[in-house]
């Protein structure tokens, strides 16, 4: 990660003014890459305390010591979210350290491009650990101290995938994804009476380092995924992020907004490479 790409971030266009989130604290899942730290340059642009964790002390250093160099509030704490009594851990600390969150954003999670049809129990599993496990212990979380501490409110926004259409080659993250939306769905109800909003954005191919995993043929066939031929950029899902969380979308919840350029109505992403029957016309 170069400062010249931490530059374009903070330097890129807002919809937002500058003292939105003054007086709150954030915390960002997935803060030290990608989306999750595009979110958090902007949380932190727009007055935010800001708490980023990732798996990777490194990369979370690197950018709380880029934003401190422009005069504003970040931590970065290392955890591994799969492990429930790491959630609880990270809370005490974060308390213990900085004070109550009011604002969640749960960008974390990864995947590998692969057939189904040939994942082990071992990779399904990590998967569903990392999408669906990680982001519901820390939601879980967040609403339970929320309620215990008699705080009315907060909010929290899960980066998902989009999921009106299959994916080929990530099927077990569509799957943990699916559950993020169902839980999502259930708890928007049962935790209104807290004031809790829960909400999920769904990005389209979006332009950052974790395309690096993806096989070339998968990559040159990346212009087809929508009908603007291109992939989002990161700060086009942080500002999606941002409006969620705002007292702009007071009375959103129980809502995915999907970010993808169309391409859930036209486009195709082969994540594992297209397969040589869709390759080939007549097949059938």
């Amino acid at each position: 990660m170069t400062d010249s790409l931490l530059d374009r971030l903070w330097t890129a266009d807002t919809a937002f003014r500058s003292d939105l989130f003054a007086g709150k604290i954030a915390l960002v899942c997935g803060g030290g890459s990608g989306i999750g730290r595009a979110s958090a340059l902007l949380f932190a642009r727009l007055g935010a305390t800001v708490v980023i964790t990732g798996r990777t002390q490194e990369k979370l250093d690197a950018v709380v010591d880029y934003a401190r160099t422009k005069g504003v509030t970040m931590h970065g704490f290392a955890a591994q979210l799969r492990e429930h009594e790491n959630v609880v851990a990270l809370f005490e600390r974060i308390e213990s350290e900085v004070g109550v969150i009011d604002l969640l954003v749960n960008s974390a999670g990864g995947q590998f491009p692969q057939e189904a049809i040939d994942y082990s129990p071992k990779g399904w599993n990590a998967v569903i650990s990392n999408n669906l496990n990680s982001t519901w212990f820390v939601m879980q979380r967040a609403a339970q101290r929320w309620r215990d501490l008699g705080r009315q409110g907060g909010s929290i926004v899960n980066v998902i995938v989009v999921l009106e259409r299959g994916m080929p080659g990530v099927a077990h993250t569509q799957a943990a994804r699916a559950g993020i939306v169902g839980a999502m769905r259930t708890v928007a109800v049962e935790w209104a009476p807290l004031g809790i909003r829960v909400n999920c954005v769904a990005p389209g191919l979006t332009a950052s380092e974790g395309l690096d995993v993806y096989p070339a043929e998968a990559v040159a066939e990346f212009p087809r995924a929508n009908p603007f031929k291109r992939p989002g950029s990161t700060m086009e899902i942080a500002e999606t992020c941002v409006f969620l969380s705002s007292p702009t979308a007071s009375f959103v919840t129980g809502e995915v907004l999907t970010v993808d350029g169309g391409g859930k109505l036209w486009g195709e992403l082969w994540l594992a490479g297209r397969p040589e029957w869709y390759r080939v016309p007549g097949n059938g």
